[in-house]
């Protein structure tokens, strides 16, 4: 019984030990073959995804559509842009005069929405701040109006300005002088170079303190356009402003008669080329 039980345990320890070299063997001694190289369809994916593999050696890029339409886009903002810059380029050498009338008396909206037939935004007649822009041939017109339009506090954007006041009696003299000091500085410190003023006059015709400012008399403005009559009229740098009462005959209705008539043409011719020929050129 015992000399089976020992046969049995060397049988079992003999097995044991081949079993070992076999294993080490396989693992440290065996030759191993070369892998076999993995389909394409294993590199990349199932089949539904080869669509979008890249040809040759390049690899495929998940986001590569969305790179395209976003460059794409941006391609098509900065042509966009390029035109507006060349449309812009364009305006500015076409307008060869850049002109901004402020509007500091009523006949400020006669002469821009009247004559000028120009638009003001907003279009709320009490808004605090209006203006609208136009080109006349090769002048670009600005105008500004409105009680916050106040000397220092908007933007100066011509070298030309035209500046509308009232001189009906002391008061309205008072300020209008403001604006006339407020231009003046402006020329001297090279802001501006040429100065119009459109003056609604006095009824009695009593216009001499606006004298000092005119540039014949040594002040600084070349051209003015003032209504009713003033001896100092000369046809010259001083002309009288006709329908200087449009603003009367707004509120009684009797300018809605004369406004398909020539005079609103006329005038516009009169003053584009008053400006162009004794201020501007």
């Amino acid at each position: 019984m015992r000399g089976a039980r020992r046969r049995l345990c060397s049988a079992l320890i003999v097995a044991y030990g081949l079993f070992s070299l076999y294993a080490a063997y396989t693992v440290f001694l065996r030759p191993r073959r070369p892998a076999a190289p993995r389909s394409h369809r294993d590199r990349h994916g199932p089949r539904g995804f080869t669509d979008h593999v890249a040809l040759g050696n390049e690899e495929w890029n998940p986001w590569d559509a969305d790179e395209k339409n976003e460059l794409a886009a941006s391609q098509q903002r900065y042509e966009a842009n390029l035109k507006k810059i060349k449309y812009a380029r364009s305006h500015l050498e076409q307008t060869s005069l850049r002109v901004q009338i402020w509007g500091k008396a009523a006949i400020g909206l006669y002469l821009w929405q009247h004559i000028f037939g120009g638009h003001l935004e907003p279009t709320d007649v009490i808004a605090q701040w209006r203006e609208g822009s136009q080109n006349a041939g090769k002048t670009y017109f600005s105008f500004l109006t409105g009680p916050s339009v106040v000397p220092g506090y908007f933007s100066v954007e011509a070298e030309h300005v035209v500046l509308v006041l009232n001189g009906r009696e002391p008061t309205k003299i008072a300020y209008a002088t403001q604006w006339l000091h407020y231009a003046q500085t402006l020329m001297e410190t090279r802001k501006i170079q040429h100065v119009a003023v459109v003056l609604l006059g006095n009824e009695q015709c009593n216009n001499a303190w606006i004298q000092p400012y005119l540039k014949r008399n040594g002040g600084f403005v070349s051209l003015l356009f003032v209504t009713y009559d003033y001896a100092f009229v000369n046809e010259e740098d001083i002309f009288q402003w006709p329908l200087g009462v449009a603003t009367r005959r707004m509120r009684t209705g009797l300018l809605h008669q004369i406004m398909h008539n020539k005079l609103f043409s006329s005038q516009k011719i009169r003053l584009l080329s008053s400006l162009r020929s004794k201020i501007f050129l």
